[in-house]
C-alpha cells in the first residue's frame, strides 16, 4: 500500500495560524503563484513546502494556502512584474487592528504581504507529492 502524502490543515484562530505557518516556513512561491480574487475576498498562494513524514524522511509538496474573507492585500519589496520571482515564506503572524485581523506572510529579503480580514480563515491544502 502506497503511503498518502496529503492533507488539509483548517485554521480560524492564532493557533491554527502558527500550525499552518510552521508546516510552510521555508516554502517556496512564485510571484506568479500568488493570486488576490477581489470579488470572492480570496487569497491563494500555490507554494512548494517540505514535509516531514519521520524522524529522517522528507517529501516535497505541491499545496495551496487560502485566506478567506480578505478585504485588502499589500505588499512590499516584491516585484510584481517579476512573474519568476521566487520568494522563500518564512513566518505567517497576525495583529489585531480594532476589528480587523491583519495576517503578514514574512519572506526572506524583507519582502512581506499584508492581510486585512475580518476573522482568521485560513485553509492549507496539498496537491500532490513531487518526486
Amino acid at each position: 500500500m502506497k503511503k498518502k502524502y496529503l492533507s488539509k490543515i483548517i485554521a480560524n484562530d492564532n493557533e491554527g495560524l502558527q500550525m499552518i505557518s510552521a508546516c510552510c516556513a521555508g516554502a517556496e512561491i512564485k510571484v506568479s503563484e500568488i493570486k488576490y480574487l477581489q470579488k470572492n475576498k480570496v487569497f491563494l498562494l500555490s507554494l512548494k513546502r517540505t514535509k516531514i513524514e519521520t524522524e529522517n524522511e522528507s517529501k516535497k509538496v505541491n499545496s495551496i494556502c487560502k485566506f478567506e474573507f480578505v478585504d485588502n492585500v499589500k505588499s512590499k519589496n516584491i516585484k510584481q512584474d517579476d512573474v519568476d520571482q521566487k520568494l522563500e515564506l518564512i513566518t505567517m503572524d497576525y495583529l489585531k487592528n480594532n476589528n480587523n485581523y491583519e495576517i503578514s506572510l514574512i519572506f526572506t529579503n524583507n519582502a512581506y504581504i499584508t492581510l486585512s480580514t475580518e476573522i482568521i480563515e485560513v485553509t492549507l491544502d496539498d496537491q500532490n507529492k513531487i518526486d
